[in-house]
């Protein structure tokens, strides 16, 4: 077992359970309530589950050596108008169960990492085209995007 590749395992899962725990306590109202983006709590919610595999994807190619090249924050933020479009009424328990099944999923391909590849850098232009790591695509997306949302979700709530 990769130690360091655990590691970033363990924190992905945490971010998630976190987020679902708090999801879960939510009353219909709340999940309904918008963040400081607009978008519904529960697409938030929705949005974190269903990035897991394009951000695990985004650093295995880093992991690989492969400039990342077609990715743009334009894009980014072009899929996530959709992705509000398409799932503005997502329920509780369809969010919460994609959050726990593709956080599981994330955090298995985070333990495959070796740490070889943790340490690869290349060109990734959500950093501006900077060669970064695998390890920090991980843990800039994958890791950090739970706790990123639910920061800003208990803002909206106030909670």
């Amino acid at each position: 077992m990769n130690n360091r590749a655990e590691a970033l395992a363990a924190r992905v899962e945490k971010g998630a359970a976190e987020l679902a725990k708090f999801a879960e306590g939510l009353s219909d109202k709340e999940w309904h309530a918008a963040v400081r983006d607009g978008r519904p709590v529960g697409v938030c919610v929705h949005h974190v589950a269903s990035v897991y595999p394009i951000e695990i994807q985004l650093a295995q190619g880093i992991a690989s050596g492969k400039a990342i090249t077609d990715v743009t924050w334009e894009a980014v933020a072009d899929m996530n108008a959709k992705h509000a479009s398409d799932f503005a009424n997502v329920s509780k328990v369809d969010a919460i169960d994609l959050l726990r099944r593709n956080s599981k999923e994330a955090a298995t391909a985070v333990r495959s990492f070796t740490d070889e590849q943790l340490d690869t850098a290349a060109p990734f232009s959500l950093s501006f085209g900077a060669p970064v790591t695998a390890q920090f695509v991980l843990e800039d997306h994958a890791v950090r995007h739970s706790w990123h949302h639910l920061a800003r979700i208990r803002s909206a709530l106030g909670k």
